[in-house]
């Protein structure tokens, strides 16, 4: 149990630093774990990551990454269990409007990725261990 928890503290530095790591509630803690394990995925499979926890105004992007000449916009969602339904459905029709708003914004700030295609991806987790893992390739277009 006691490795379980440092792997866990290890992967969640990643993505914070020790002290907010404290601070956080499990929920959260258990997001960004979901999001750290989605990217080691991702990149095992060729990615590879440009920037995480992308913010503007309309929205956030987990994991923004580069698949060869290709950006990938990526949204991860964790699911304890399919309690309220499965993960790849909770991404509805308002949060992919927010994304691809996001997506724009970002595409509008970058000069170096105006020629390159993108898409949108979804990697869903379920389970208690989060040990389900799914990657849904170009899951919705704008």
């Amino acid at each position: 149990m006691l490795i379980k928890l440092q792997n866990k503290i290890k992967t969640l530095m990643f993505w914070r630093s020790k002290r907010q790591l404290h601070k956080l509630a499990p929920h959260l803690q258990a997001g960004y774990h979901a999001e750290y394990l989605a990217c080691h995925y991702l990149c095992r499979h060729g990615l590879q990551l440009i920037i995480k926890n992308y913010r503007c105004h309309y929205g956030e992007i987990d994991l923004i990454m580069r698949d060869e000449q290709c950006l990938v916009f990526v949204e991860v969602r964790y699911r304890k269990n399919r309690y309220y339904g499965d993960a790849v459905n909770s991404v509805n029709a308002h949060k992919q409007r927010k994304i691809i708003a996001t997506a724009k914004h970002y595409l509008g700030q970058q000069v170096l990725f105006d020629k390159l295609c993108y898409r949108y991806d979804i990697v869903t987790l379920h389970g208690q261990q989060q040990q389900e893992l799914k990657w849904h390739k170009n899951a919705f277009n704008d």
